[in-house]
């Protein structure tokens, strides 16, 4: 089952036939905790209790009206709400918005599409932030991994410093383009980066100790005179 349909969702209708209706659309499509709620007291309750996931929200209830129901709801809670009205005047429409509503559906309205909608909401306010890891690549013999900081060649691993790391991210990041020697030393040492070119020479020589077969005539790590430096990448994994 996907993980989004096993959020708990509370319905929020004071018309039982349309409830219901809701409610079996929602387990036919997979979804199984599911909570109802025929007046703004009711919802609030279950908001407390149960803590939902989600709440489709009438705008028509006999103790109040939606809108007033979502305000109180935002003191305590940022839950995702889907409005739906009879009332599809662009004033109600943009007051639900404002409030802080996902989404507004005018009655009638298709259940399918609800659904549909109501997954949108899910995948987007509760998907997993993405991580992105960092690349691992190949200079000949020498495999560059820079999540683990680690470069292995002749099946010795050398350990990347800080500031080796930073550099190879940087030209890595650019690989194949010239990289100026002002734009390395700052991605190091930041805006104060002047004065350092002695040192960021330094720091390539001892790069090229880790990642070239033979330092002293680099095939990937190239200086590129009066300008700065270039990595050129011909195999990534």
């Amino acid at each position: 089952m996907e993980e989004w349909k096993q959020k708990k969702v509370l319905i929020v209708e004071d018309e039982l036939e349309i409830r219901n209706m809701i409610d079996g659309f929602l387990r036919k499509e997979g979804f199984s905790r599911i909570f109802h709620a025929g007046s703004c007291k009711e919802a609030l309750g279950i908001c407390v209790s149960d803590k939902p996931d989600v709440a489709i929200l009438d705008v028509m209830l006999p103790d109040g009206d939606g809108f007033g129901l979502l305000t109180s709801i935002r003191r305590f809670s940022q839950i995702p709400v889907i409005f739906l009205s009879a009332r599809g005047e662009d004033e109600d429409r943009l007051l639900g918005l404002g409030l802080g509503a996902d989404d507004y559906i005018v009655k009638p309205f298709l259940p399918r599409e609800l659904v549909l909608r109501l997954l949108v909401i899910l995948r987007r306010v509760y998907a997993p932030p993405q991580i992105d890891r960092l690349p691992v690549f190949q200079l000949g013999d020498s495999t560059i991994d820079l999540e683990a900081a680690i470069v292995t060649r002749d099946h010795h691993e050398y350990a990347l410093t800080a500031k080796e790391h930073a550099l190879l991210r940087k030209l890595y990041e650019n690989r194949g383009r010239i990289v100026t020697s002002d734009a390395l030393c700052q991605s190091v040492w930041g805006d104060d980066y002047y004065g350092y070119e002695n040192t960021l020479m330094v720091h390539m020589r001892r790069i090229r100790e880790k990642i070239e077969p033979c330092p002293s005539t680099p095939e990937y790590l190239l200086t590129v005179r009066g300008l700065g430096y270039k990595l050129l990448v011909k195999e990534e994994l």
